[in-house]
């Protein structure tokens, strides 16, 4: 009867062998922005570029796992939400992770709606564009990148010292509405700089080019937007004024909360990369002007902060 058990127990333990590492060999699976560049970016009939594209590759390896990347578009307007865009691909199964993903609290909370459409993404169909996904629960890695809003001054008001929101009064200054640099920008100091704002729409008007024809003097843009911008156009006369608005946010990965392995594992590999100087490595070769994470690893309540400021 021992012989027997022993027998079966060396004959399920090589049965099992082969499921683990066809476990191993599993695509780890990514949703990257498509146009979100010098972070991600794919162009048809182009390998995918950018640091997010690097970082998740250095991932994928350190798992022992091929990568496989499903790009989406994010729509840049005012109805847009990141938050049920990532939550919906996730839990679509589309992927495992989604990249870049800006970790704040409000971004992690459970969603108040049930189901959410998806973006559009690579692949998707006709039935895809109109139905609607149940939602899950979001649960973060550990940050990579930290992302500041930076001043960026036209050709008019190059050279202007900035060391605080503050120093914009008496700029033309123009912003697109909605947006993070809107709120700054509108509630500093109980509205000191209103009537020196012009608002654009999101999508449909171009803020840096209208910056760069002298329409206006100064923005405040997120850094890597800006980044993005001079490696497309590299005689720009668009120049950065060197401030980073103090509150800024951190990127990370964000997950399904009922993956935690998968989540452990990538805060392992991320410690390491960052360890060896990989991540800083990244952004050098992606043209991001890269900056380590900072305290707090997720932003609280940031338009508190902003109005309190």
């Amino acid at each position: 009867m021992r012989g027997r058990l022993a027998a079966w127990s060396v004959a399920a333990i090589l049965a099992a062998v082969p499921t683990v590492a066809h476990a191993a060999e599993d695509p780890l699976k990514v949703c990257l922005d498509e146009d979100r560049p010098p972070l991600s970016v794919h162009q048809k009939g182009k390998p995918g570029a950018g640091f997010d594209v690097l970082l998740a590759q250095a991932i994928a390896e350190r798992l022992g796992r091929p990568l496989t990347i499903q790009w989406f578009e994010s729509k840049l307007d005012e109805d847009s939400s990141p938050q049920l865009e990532a939550n919906a691909l996730l839990s679509d199964g589309r992927c495992a992770l989604v990249g870049g993903y800006a970790l704040t609290q409000d971004s992690l909370v459970k969603p108040g709606m049930k189901t959410a459409r998806l973006p559009d993404f690579a692949g998707a169909t006709r039935d895809d564009r109109r139905r609607r996904v149940a939602l899950g629960v979001l649960a973060p890695s550990r940050p990579y990148l930290y992302s500041p809003m930076t001043v960026v001054l036209g050709p008019k008001a190059k050279g202007r010292k900035v060391g605080d929101i503050g120093d914009l009064a008496g700029l033309r200054l123009v912003i697109e509405s909605g947006s993070l640099g809107d709120a700054i920008l509108m509630t500093f100091d109980k509205g000191r700089l209103i009537d020196n704002i012009t608002h654009l729409v999101p999508g449909r008007d171009d803020l840096l080019g209208a910056l760069q024809r002298g329409d206006h003097d100064a923005t405040l843009i997120d850094l890597a937007r800006f980044d993005a911008h001079r490696a497309a156009h590299p005689d720009t006369g668009l120049t950065a004024s060197g401030y980073y608005y103090p509150i800024g946010v951190n990127r990370g990965y964000v997950g399904l909360a009922g993956n935690p392995a998968l989540i452990e594992a990538v805060n392992t590999a991320l410690g390491q990369l960052a360890a060896e100087g990989k991540i800083a490595e990244f952004g050098k070769q992606a043209g991001l002007t890269y900056l380590p994470p900072r305290e707090p690893a997720i932003l609280g309540d940031v338009w508190m902060k902003i109005i309190q400021r």
